[in-house]
């Protein structure tokens, strides 16, 4: 087994996995890439350049991709993977009314079933690497409190927290943390996306006209690899997770009202 740690990260073309890549491999650690964006994966290795970088395109629906991609990182890495970063995700808002049947289950096969599948894969790899392991989720700052206009992302995100949460228990006796961050509205390219096939506004419009802050991609990078060095098990990333979470547990009376007065739908 090789002496240089090794993270694989799904979503690794842009924004976030992006990110993390390029902070793990400042500091040594040599990175698995996985997405289904070749031309996004081959940018992130550009950009990483030192050699010590594997790139994967595949699924995250796929189960079976999921084994393949993992074994080849875990030949290319010289027989170790002790972090896997469970990242892939797809935004998808508008009232629940709004949103087709194919969107519904796109999202759900992705931001949750994606991350099922990843987990089930990597338990092998992060048990041979374990204590000092990690599997990290990337659940969102929608997985705290449901949010107006985007119900299928926020349960998909309720879902990621569910699913670490139960890991972090099941996978304890095999010495593989499980852990997961939260992020608010972080500054990637999803936020050029539209909430859904119908709508014409982009999300970001929609973030800055609530007032809401565009927190720095390199702050989620950061969070994840405190993450995955420390013992938190939740970890929010930015001022309005960080407040929401406050909120939801000290004051969810206040929470619901404004939740209910103050927030639009992110649909049209």
């Amino acid at each position: 087994m090789g002496d240089r740690k090794a993270i694989f990260i799904t979503g690794g073309g842009s924004g976030i996995g992006r990110a993390v890549a390029l902070h793990f491999a400042e500091r040594g650690w040599f990175v698995g890439l996985g997405d289904i964006d070749k031309s996004g994966l081959h940018e992130t290795a550009e950009l990483i350049g030192n050699g010590f970088v594997y790139s994967h395109v595949f699924d995250v629906r796929d189960r079976a991709a999921w084994d393949e991609a993992l074994e080849a990182f875990s030949v290319a890495s010289g027989g170790r993977i002790d972090v896997v970063f469970n990242n892939a995700g797809i935004p998808l808002g508008g009232s629940l009314i709004e949103n087709s049947a194919e969107e519904i289950e796109r999202c759900l096969d992705i931001n949750l079933k994606g991350v099922l599948f990843g987990a089930q894969a990597a338990h092998p790899h992060l048990k041979e690497t374990a204590p000092g392991s990690c599997l990290l989720n990337t659940a969102s700052a929608a997985g705290i409190y449901g949010t107006p206009g985007a119900s299928v992302y926020s349960a998909t995100k309720f879902g990621v927290r569910a699913v670490t949460e139960s890991l972090d228990g099941e996978w304890s006796a095999d010495g593989i943390k499980v852990a997961s961050l939260m992020p608010s509205f972080i500054e990637t390219p999803l936020l050029d996306h539209t909430p859904h096939a119908g709508a014409n506004e982009g999300i970001r419009q929609r973030v800055t006209d609530a007032g809401l802050e565009i927190t720095p991609v390199a702050d989620v990078a950061a969070a994840a690899w405190e993450a995955v060095h420390g013992d938190r098990l939740h970890t929010t990333v930015g001022k309005t997770a960080k407040t929401m979470a406050f909120a939801a547990r000290w004051l969810p009376g206040r929470v619901r009202k404004q939740t209910r007065s103050s927030i639009r739908p992110m649909g049209k």
